[in-house]
């Protein structure tokens, strides 16, 4: 189904578009999923990488919205993808990247005081 206020907007843009914002929704409640409470993901290391491989879906996906937008002439939605949502989404894949590492390097998942010390010192600094 369009939108009745849709102008110059290529349908295939917009059904990728409500695509992602699937893609979105449907991240966030993965990660509502990952509470305190549940040890199904088996350690912070294997939560994060699950995080990782998420946030790649999510970036391969508005790559996608992007070609797209260039191949119908949509320089505006190529902008507004890249300013509003591709930065973000290098930097939280940067982020987990390099959360990982840190864990790895302080011995996770075979070291409990690892992910101890990464939770009291790393995530408590992102929190505040």
């Amino acid at each position: 189904m369009s939108s009745q206020i849709r102008q110059n907007l290529h349908p295939d843009c917009e059904a990728a578009i409500n695509t992602q914002l699937n893609l979105e929704l449907y991240a966030s409640y993965i990660y509502l999923s990952m509470k305190p409470d549940r040890d199904e993901w088996g350690s912070g290391l294997e939560a994060l990488e699950c995080a990782l491989q998420l946030e790649k879906s999510v970036n391969q996906s508005l790559l996608d919205l992007q070609k797209m937008a260039t191949e119908h002439s949509d320089p505006h939605m190529c902008k507004f993808i890249e300013i509003y949502f591709l930065d973000e989404q290098v930097k939280s894949i940067k982020q987990l990247a390099d959360w990982m590492s840190n864990l790895r390097h302080m011995g996770a998942p075979q070291s409990g005081m690892a992910e101890y010390l990464f939770d009291r010192h790393t995530l408590a600094e992102e929190d505040s």
